[in-house]
């Protein structure tokens, strides 16, 4: 980090989740699907507060695309709007991530999400007694490692998404290879089945097993979401809201943009008494510029470290 920027721990990064790659329009009218209707919605959530926006592409249908050709017309859509940084998601339950990389090493955003774990992925209908949807998500070694490439050669920050505390604890032959570098970025996702349970024990057990220094925010999966929010702004985490995640505001009203629901979120942020980072100082609290400088210096990397 740059030595005249010292950490101020007030602060807190703010993430918008703008469309994810599930929910449709059958179960919300207002989730965007094109790159215009997502950076409408980017500019929504940076107005709101936002200074990160995660980013999946989808099909003008709203089915999921990989295309790079997709991503880069969502960044220049948003580019033109706002000056949010940019969080590519990289999920694929696919072993090949050819797209992935291309569009990571094309559209170099500013921050990748790396999933750190294969896990059961499922959600169930308590009132149907059966499954919606039952999978298993695969990321093993090799597949990460490829994405990781991908972005060290871009610049592009990695996001480490751990749904467990497997996943938060398996870094470290990563970091022993020198794959990954310190310091280092979670995101510690919650109340996925399959995955560890929404409870702010959860992040306490997740923030002890991370290498000390490193950035974290919570991911609340629905309606736990709000309460988990309000667990990391106390603890001292960043925080994320957003139509990917929950499509309902604290009262039980639907959502109808992702604004909304990034309002919700900045208030719970200074309702602790903590305040929200602005584009520029989460730049520096992330070390965006510092990643990408050691993109273009490769011969000044940090040595392996020893773990």
């Amino acid at each position: 980090m740059s030595e005249t920027f010292v950490r101020d721990p007030d602060l807190c990064v703010v993430t918008c989740a703008v469309t994810g790659v599930l929910a449709n329009r059958k179960q919300c009218q207002y989730i965007p699907y094109t790159p215009v209707e997502i950076a409408e919605e980017a500019k929504r959530a940076y107005d709101a507060g936002a200074s990160v926006l995660h980013i999946h592409a989808r099909n003008d249908d709203g089915s999921p695309t990989f295309s790079p050709a997709t991503f880069a017309k969502i960044k220049d859509e948003i580019e033109k709007r706002c000056p949010i940084l940019l969080n590519f998601s990289s999920g694929t339950i696919l072993d090949d991530v050819t797209e992935q990389c291309a569009y990571i090493k094309e559209c170099r955003p500013h921050i990748a999400a790396l999933n750190m774990g294969t896990m059961n992925y499922s959600k169930y209908s308590s009132s149907k007694k059966s499954f919606v949807f039952d999978m298993v998500f695969p990321n093993t070694y090799s597949k990460i490692i490829k994405l990781l490439e991908a972005m060290n050669e871009a610049g592009v920050k990695p996001e480490l998404e751990c749904f467990d505390t497997g996943h938060t604890n398996g870094i470290w032959p990563l970091l022993e290879m020198g794959i990954l570098k310190k310091p280092l970025q979670f995101s510690f996702i919650v109340n996925v089945l399959g995955g560890i349970p929404p409870l702010v024990e959860s992040l306490q057990l997740q923030t002890k097993i991370m290498p000390a220094g490193s950035e974290w925010e919570v991911i609340g999966i629905s309606k736990c979401g709000w309460r988990m929010i309000a667990a990391a702004a106390v603890l001292g985490g960043n925080v994320r809201a957003g139509l990917e995640d929950n499509l309902y505001l604290p009262n039980g009203d639907m959502a109808k943009s992702n604004g909304e629901l990034i309002e919700v979120a900045v208030r719970q942020v200074r309702d602790v008494g903590r305040k929200v980072a602005t584009v520029e100082e989460a730049k520096k609290i992330l070390q965006l510029d510092e990643v990408r400088a050691r993109a273009k210096a490769p011969h000044a990397q940090a040595p392996v470290a020893t773990a």
